[in-house]
Parts: structure tokens; C-alpha cells; sequence
């Protein structure tokens, strides 16, 4: 149970955010792209890369920190939901162009953000 809460306090937190990321992009972008959903969405991925890659070179991630940051602030935080509403929103407006141009960025740099955090920590190893 105690775990349950902590995911879900890392889900506040995360939703929390991701909302103030969304308000953010309208402000900076005033074209169609969905920019605070990618935002919150690139840098959740990175945040997993680097939660991963700890994980990976430490083997110290409890069940506990796994809850709280990648179920629950990460969780929260990105947003598989809204990308696609805004993806099919973008398809019945007509925007095809807008469409895969979005749907190929995420792609491209969601996976990217990931390797780029885990190999952070990789990094970090071969220098000690």
C-alpha cells in the first residue's frame, strides 16, 4: 500500500507539471504543433534514460524510487493520451504534413532522449 502511494504522489507531481509544460508551450508556440506535450514527453524520456542507466550501472533503484519516479512522476509527467488526441485532432483538421512531422520528432527524439540518459551514466562509469 505504501508503495501505491508513493507512485501516486509521483503521479501528482508529474501531471502537476506536465500541465504547467502545456501552458508553457502555448505561450512560446502559436502554430499547431503540440509543444508542451512533446516537451513533457522528451524530457520524460530522458529522465527514464538516465533513472534506467543509474539502475543499470548501480543496480540500486529500490521498488520504492522506481514507483515514485518512473511509474508515478513519469508516468504523470508524459502523456500517451494526449499525443495521440493531438494526432488525431491534427487528422481530422486536414493537417497530414503536421501529423507524421510530429509523430516522427517523438519517434525519433523520444528514443533518443532515452539512450542519451542511460548513456550518461555509462559515460560516467568509464571515467572513474
Amino acid at each position: 500500500m505504501k508503495t501505491t502511494i508513493i507512485a501516486g504522489l509521483g503521479g501528482f507531481l508529474g501531471t502537476c507539471l506536465r500541465f504547467l509544460s502545456e501552458k508553457l508551450g502555448a505561450l512560446i508556440c502559436h502554430l499547431s504543433f503540440p509543444l508542451g506535450t512533446f516537451m513533457a514527453n522528451m524530457l520524460g524520456c530522458l529522465i527514464i534514460g538516465l533513472l534506467y542507466g543509474y539502475l543499470d550501472k548501480t543496480g540500486k533503484l529500490s521498488k520504492t524510487q522506481n514507483a515514485l519516479w518512473i511509474t508515478g512522476f513519469c508516468g504523470g509527467f508524459t502523456t500517451f493520451s494526449s499525443f495521440s488526441d493531438e494526432m488525431v485532432g491534427m487528422l481530422k483538421t486536414g493537417d497530414c504534413a503536421m501529423f507524421w512531422f510530429y509523430l516522427l520528432v517523438s519517434l525519433f527524439f523520444g528514443i533518443s532522449m532515452v539512450a542519451l540518459g542511460a548513456s550518461v551514466n555509462y559515460k560516467n562509469t568509464a571515467n572513474s
